[in-house]
């Protein structure tokens, strides 16, 4: 009996094997656009608010070294008796009602998988309770004050070298109820034979590259080592005892302010004026977050750049706490002692002239500034030959930076939403950095947000309301003198530091 084929002419003969073809173009071509969507196309969340985009949006961190979203959301679950209730909390991660991830972590579809990591605002949203109140009021562009960064340095560390953070635990962990979604059948298997294994090597070579962050002492709440980990990861400089001196090691620092960055332009940027350019100092605190020059995502860095240009330094949130004529008072002697170096507040705004304050922005010598030497010792002239090499090949290649001789001096406004004081957080309030040395506080308390109204910083007694750190100005990079004598001001009268510091609650 003749089958179908032998029925059909040759023509139509033709005609099928044509159809089949166009078909088999067909799924070949939805193959490759299912390929090309999932697996080499990134997914971002576009915001529409700046200040959204800020906190949430990608600066490009993902892709390298992100982890996935549901792996970061399951690590309290994991490590329960490690994190306690606080989860992610513990570390000073902020969150917001109805986010799953706190704020300073963007989102990426990459390779079908989406991703988390940090971007800018991870350490530059700061907050503060006034006295009695237990409202936190969030600051936009300021020090990140809560965030322990060093401790979840190192708990990534210890996962990586965990036995117990297995393969089977983690899924356990994804599908718990605690872990928005859960894995079916077949993730189960990618993860197992994929995912975990380079997770679990990722963790493993970050302990490799940045063993040394365990020899450093404790950072602290609201500091950070911009550079030392930053060495390690992008060029891999040996950083062993016998390569880098203790000074070196230890050198953290406070988050910096963002607030009107257009007026900074050309001053000497970073705690050591290392840059000039506000652009570059952008992109290399991006790299510093998980950026690489690969994954860098300019036109989301150029949004937040816009923002930042003139973002407003906020108002001393308790105008009820200043004395006016006290203040004026203080102005005189602001104009006499600091204005110089620092620029000048008034009715009419902050005044960055650096023609009128032409040491505004400039570099005051290690020798005649006399503050910690371990930030500015762990910038070194190879570090900046290497940084000059980030981005070669692109119109915005590094060129910009240098070791300079010492730190810089900034402009103050907003001073009441920067505290601790010096590049290193060393001294609690305005009130203490106008008395010497030998006068500051040497042992206190970091880790509380509530403010004292009328020293000027936040609390730090030990029995301040918070996770408290307690801060020794004799280990290494903790140094709290420098910046006293006749020209700071801690030669002036009790009354006058009192009015000095009336007047800088207004800047």
């Amino acid at each position: 009996m003749a089958n179908a084929q032998d029925r059909l002419t040759p023509v139509e003969q033709v005609m099928r094997r044509r159809r089949r073809w166009r078909w088999a173009i067909l799924l070949i071509l939805a193959a490759a656009l299912i390929y090309w969507f999932v697996f080499q196309k990134d997914w971002v969340i576009a915001y529409q608010g700046d200040i959204e985009h800020f906190k949430y949006g990608t600066i490009g961190s993902e892709g390298a070294n992100g982890l996935p979203t549901q792996v970061l959301q399951a690590l309290p679950v994991l490590y329960a008796d490690r994190l306690g209730p606080d989860g992610l909390r513990r570390f000073g991660f902020l969150y917001e009602d109805g986010q799953d991830l706190p704020v300073g972590f963007s989102r990426r579809v990459v390779d079908g998988v989406e991703r988390a990591w940090l971007n800018c605002s991870v350490c530059h949203v700061g907050t503060y309770r006034l006295p009695g109140e237990a409202d936190q009021h969030w600051i936009y562009g300021a020090p990140a004050n809560n965030l322990r960064l060093h401790d979840f340095i190192l708990f990534l560390i210890d996962i990586g070298r965990d036995p117990g953070f297995t393969a089977d635990r983690l899924i356990a962990a994804i599908n718990s109820d605690e872990v928005p979604g859960s894995l079916n059948v077949l993730e189960r298997v990618v993860y197992r034979k994929v995912a975990y294994p380079r997770i679990k090597s990722a963790l493993a070579d970050l302990g490799g590259q940045l063993a040394f962050v365990e020899r450093q002492a404790p950072w602290g709440p609201g500091r950070v080592d911009t550079f030392n980990p930053y060495k390690a990861l992008q060029f891999h400089f040996p950083m062993g005892p016998e390569d880098i001196s203790d000074v070196a090691l230890n050198g953290s620092s406070d988050y910096p302010s963002l607030w009107m960055q257009r007026p900074r332009e050309g001053m000497n940027l970073h705690w050591d004026g290392n840059n000039t350019s506000v652009q570059e100092r952008n992109l290399s605190a991006a790299l510093g977050a998980g950026v690489t020059p690969v994954t860098v995502d300019r036109a989301s860095i150029a949004r937040i750049e816009h923002w930042m240009r003139e973002l407003k330094p906020p108002a001393f949130p308790a105008p009820h706490a200043i004395d006016a004529d006290l203040g004026a008072r203080g102005a005189v002697v602001y104009a006499a002692y600091c204005a110089g170096c620092h620029g000048m507040g008034g009715p009419n705004g902050y005044d960055y002239s650096t023609d009128r304050f032409p040491a505004l922005g400039q570099v005051d010598p290690l020798e005649v500034i006399g503050t910690d030497p371990g930030r500015w010792a762990s910038y070194t002239p190879d570090f900046a030959a290497a940084q000059n090499t980030l981005y070669a090949g692109y119109p915005w290649r590094f060129s910009h930076f240098r070791k300079t001789g010492g730190y810089a001096n900034q402009p103050l406004d907003g001073i009441w939403a920067r505290a601790p004081y010096l590049h290193n957080g060393s001294v609690p309030t305005l009130r203490d950095l106008l008395e010497p040395a030998a006068a500051r506080p040497a042992i206190w308390y970091r880790g509380s947000d509530e403010l004292d109204l009328v020293r000027v910083g936040y609390r730090f007694d030990a029995a301040a309301p918070g996770p408290l750190f307690r801060y020794d100005t004799s280990v290494p990079g903790n140094g709290n003198g420098g910046h006293e004598g006749r020209a700071y001001g801690t030669d002036l009268s009790a009354a006058d530091k009192d009015a000095l510091v009336e007047f800088m609650k207004t800047l």
